[in-house]
């Protein structure tokens, strides 16, 4: 009989299946690790991967036995499911979805027994399945945690005297272990929606966003890679992005030619059907850019150029590889991002390391002369302009970091009584020069975008959030926003959108969507971009030890590192060829890659990288 993986099939009632999808690590420093996407190291082209083969029904299994036999052959390294189709009836098999969702399921603890059961009667049986989900994934392959109780059930009748399935839920049921062998996440890439952003500043139209979708296993994964960015963005950020792509395209598809090759030069080509006859100029250009930015991550050597071609095979338009460095989704100027920190003596200045220098040097400007005084800084990512929170969190300035000046008139106040506590939060820019900002005052708690960071703070729509936000960071797309939010006695972390509407002169902003990014027991204290889709989170279980861990934009855990068991914060870059930065114990930290923590002089706290 073989064995179910953790999940037991029932007669009646619930077995629990306990495990919970948590974000696990250590914390001491110093230390180094390699950071994973759950899934990462199982994909196609990984050496080592394990190809499993279903095993077709055998003579004389009884009803719980097809049910195992089934589930496995779900399993197997076959794309067409064909062996797990022959568990089904025919009629069933015709009709049968496997793509409509995955419902992934915790482990059960090595030491737990099967428990089989079924109800017979007239030549049919029926089996259930319950368990407790670790996460579904949907059938646009979008990935969402869910620790809910699940039951399905399995419809079986004699055919020949054998037990075969004839009612079964569309979509697949399968392990945590057995999904992560299967799947491995890709970023696919659409375009911000920047609203009247898009009018001011120069590109600012073209920002590309990362949506992480989880995609099975192949021996080339290229087909199904460009074929799920025509399928489209994903339900949760579909709002606040767009395609190139008319509506409607799909990959030609004819005989042997499938409408994707990659060459030996790295020159990917992508032959399009007749619904993007149309496909040219900047437009195509655009498509080329997702294209070659959903390609290139997955890509060894990385791509030289993308080819978009008609139906017909001729060329709509090429993007080189030095032109797509235009459309990079972290939004940078073109030159690696530098590390921030503010000095704990006196001076309360901003310094800035270059280089692998582990000798920080202070700014130009009012944030690196005399007595600056700053509680908390964001720099904008030209590098030419930062935002300081000053006078115990009461007020929030802008001003210049390329030569001698003063910081300019306070651009935003709170007026709460306790400011130190619950002023405003650490400020963040986004990539069209819009400055964040939250006042954490308890008499009226809101969240504020100053348009090129000057005028008017603009107060920003947060519908359904409960409990106030403690800190925030901006993506540099602008249309993803990470929060960490007091609840209670908690503090999680939260992603939202960033809808942008209004006119130039007068913006609109609102951010709706808010999707719960750590399990309800950690406590979150310290959030950074590390990357298109990635977040790098300080924080801990309740009375447990503190971890410098990463999670993925859609919920997914990728790895933990080895932290700081007292740290204040953690720092992260959307570059992510850039070093990590901690502080603790009144200094600045940097883990560069395949490195230990190296301290940085002089003292101090708040790193930050730009954005």
């Amino acid at each position: 009989m073989r064995a179910m993986g953790g999940l037991r099939l029932l007669r009646h009632g619930w077995v629990p299946v306990c495990a919970a999808l948590l974000l696990a690590g250590c914390a001491s420093m110093p230390g180094s690790g390699e950071v994973r996407k759950v899934g990462d190291g199982q994909g196609p082209d990984n050496g080592s991967q394990i190809r499993v083969f279903g095993i077709p029904p055998q003579p004389g299994e009884n009803a719980q036995d097809v049910v195992n036999g089934f589930l496995e052959a779900t399993t197997s390294g076959e794309d067409d499911f064909a062996t797990a189709k022959k568990y089904l009836t025919t009629s069933t098999a015709a009709h049968w979805n496997p793509y409509a969702q995955i419902t992934v399921y915790a482990s059960s603890s090595p030491d737990s027994n099967e428990d089989l059961g079924s109800g017979r009667k007239d030549g049919w049986a029926t089996v259930d399945l319950s368990g407790h989900m670790a996460a579904v994934v949907d059938g646009k392959h979008t990935y969402r945690p869910d620790e809910n109780a699940f039951q399905t059930s399995f419809h079986l009748v004699k055919v020949n005297n054998e037990w075969r399935i004839d009612e079964l839920s569309d979509g697949l049921v399968m392990s945590l272990s057995n999904f992560q062998r299967l799947y491995h996440s890709v970023d696919m890439y659409y375009f911000a929606k920047a609203g009247p952003d898009a009018q001011r500043v120069g590109g600012g139209g073209e920002r590309l966003v990362a949506d992480p979708v989880y995609l099975r296993n192949e021996n080339d994964p290229l087909l199904p890679t460009v074929s799920a960015l025509l399928d489209g963005p994903t339900q949760w950020l579909a709002p606040v992005v767009s395609t190139a792509l008319p509506r409607g395209t799909h990959l030609y598809d004819k005989g042997d030619d499938h409408g994707v090759t990659l060459d030996d030069a790295q020159h990917l080509r992508v032959r399009l059907d007749h619904a993007a006859d149309g496909l040219r100029g900047q437009d195509c250009v655009r498509f080329a850019a997702q294209l070659f930015a959903t390609v290139h991550e997955e890509a060894s050597p990385k791509l030289a150029s993308a080819e978009v071609q008609h139906a017909d095979g001729s060329t709509a338009c090429v993007l080189p590889g030095a032109q797509a460095q235009q459309y990079d989704p972290a939004g940078g100027t073109g030159a690696p991002a530098r590390a921030y920190y503010i000095t704990s003596d006196s001076q309360h200045q901003l310094v800035v390391v270059n280089g692998d220098d582990t000798h920080a040097d202070p700014v130009p400007g009012p944030f690196g002369t005399g007595k600056a005084d700053l509680g908390a800084v964001a720099v904008r990512q030209d590098e030419h302009v930062a935002a300081a929170v000053k006078n115990n969190g009461k007020d929030l300035v802008v001003g210049s970091l390329t030569g001698p000046g003063t910081f300019g008139p306070v651009v935003a106040s709170s007026h709460a009584h306790d400011t130190k506590d619950n002023g405003l939060s650490a400020p963040s820019w986004d990539g069209f020069g819009d400055l964040w900002v939250a006042d954490r005052n308890p008499a009226a708690p809101q969240l504020l975008v100053l348009s090129e960071g000057a005028g008017q703070p603009v107060a920003v729509s947060v519908p359904k959030l409960t409990g106030r936000i403690e800190s925030l960071r901006v993506a540099s797309d602008g249309v993803r926003l990470a929060l960490v939010v007091q609840q209670g006695d908690t503090t999680v972390l939260k992603l939202g959108r960033i809808v942008r509407g209004g006119t130039p002169a007068h913006p609109q902003f609102s951010v709706a969507g808010l999707l719960t990014l750590t399990p309800t027991d950690e406590d979150v204290t310290s959030v950074s971009w590390a990357g298109s889709s990635r977040l790098v989170v300080l924080g801990g279980v309740q009375g447990g030890v503190q971890q410098i861990q990463y999670v993925n934009t859609d919920g997914s855990a990728a790895s933990a590192l080895p932290g700081v068991s007292e740290a204040a914060s953690v720092a992260a870059s959307e570059d992510q060829s850039r070093p990590l930065l901690a502080a603790y114990n009144g200094y600045v930290y940097r883990l560069p890659a395949d490195a230990n923590w190296k301290q940085l002089t002089p003292k101090g706290s708040n790193p930050v990288y730009p954005g």
